[in-house]
């Protein structure tokens, strides 16, 4: 397999990942009107951390890190490194060795839709990592890919200079050129979500402040004292509340 490695390609402004960083991966997705998640299959191998980069993207040939060692020269200061494979791979393509190259250019973490090993030294070191598997397996270094193209993950175009987000429910990608706007509505939708706290802290129902009783009844459920229920009997759709 050839390949191509795009060097500069465009990035997200450093201030708007920045303000996306302020901001849950669940609150950007539903902020950006519920897209963008690379799949339920990337899980983070340490909890409790959050980044937010622009993307390096590598795509390689299975069972081969080769082009992962080719895209650590691309990478700099604010980047996540985002790899996938050109069919499905679990191998530990990436391990202790890579995250302190990494690190040492300012990267912030690996998004890889496919394997890791090394997982404790990569918690003990700080390096955070979604990956797709964790395997000790190990890889070659013999076959040409591509560095900074686009790629396919969880049915999401990832490109590079995209803003990735990664925290403990996942992975969400913002497209470079729809930041702002993003970190717009996350503002947005973060203030609408703190106003509903504090009123669930009072003590008022979701379905009163969201108005879903009225949902309820357009669905015909029905409110039934538990004596009639056992019994069997059938109130009229849509019956009063208790």
């Amino acid at each position: 397999m050839s390949g191509v490695i795009v060097t500069d390609p465009p990035k997200a402004d450093a201030e708007d990942v920045e303000a996306l960083a302020a901001f849950g991966v669940a609150t950007v997705h539903e902020a950006m009107g519920r897209t963008g998640l690379l799949g339920t299959h990337l899980r983070p191998i340490q909890q409790g951390t959050r980044v937010a980069g622009t993307a390096v993207t590598v795509l390689s040939w299975p069972g081969d890190n080769l082009m992962i060692h080719a895209a650590v020269e691309q990478c700099g200061e604010g980047d996540v490194l985002v790899v996938t494979t050109t069919s499905p791979s679990t191998d530990g393509m990436f391990g202790e060795l890579f995250a302190t190259a990494l690190r040492r250019r300012g990267v912030r973490g690996l998004v890889i839709n496919a394997g890791v090993r090394d997982t404790a030294e990569l918690r003990e070191m700080g390096f955070p990592v979604w990956s797709a598997a964790v395997s000790p397996q190990g890889t070659v270094k013999a076959t040409g890919g591509s560095v900074n193209v686009p790629v396919a993950i969880g049915g999401q175009i990832v490109r590079a200079g995209d803003v990735i987000l990664a925290d403990d429910d996942g992975v969400v990608c913002v497209p470079r050129e729809d930041a702002r706007r993003a970190a717009e509505a996350s503002k947005a939708r973060e203030n609408k979500e703190a106003a509903a706290r504090a009123a669930f802290a009072e003590g008022r129902l979701g379905l009163d402040r969201y108005g879903l009783r009225e949902t309820l009844v357009r669905l015909g459920v029905s409110y039934v004292p538990y004596e009639d229920h056992v019994r069997g009997t059938t109130p009229e759709r849509g019956g009063a509340r208790p």
